[in-house]
């Protein structure tokens, strides 16, 4: 365990603390922490995806690349979403 935590680059914990950013934020949607209704929950997934995407743009993958592509996609869509409905309230 140890020469992998010493293997790790920059790039690596900038794709592991998004990873763990989208999975808390998943976490806090199914114990009811936040609502995936609320602006945070796109906005974090965005985020988180944007450093997952950063550390594949250096160790590229395909088909992970692909998610996080559609995952920030569906975020800014649902962050657009969110202004819609907001001032649609108004």
């Amino acid at each position: 365990m140890t020469d992998v935590l010493n293997s790790l680059t920059i790039v690596d914990a900038v794709g592991s603390v998004g990873a763990l950013v989208v999975v808390a934020a998943y976490f806090a949607t199914q114990m009811r922490m936040m609502n995936s209704d609320d602006l945070a929950f796109p906005v974090i997934n965005l985020l988180g995806s944007v450093l997952i995407a950063y550390s594949l743009l250096h160790n590229f993958n395909l088909a992970s690349m692909l998610i996080e592509g559609f995952w920030i996609i569906i975020s800014v869509i649902g962050i657009i979403q969110y202004f819609r409905l907001k001032r649609h309230a108004e």
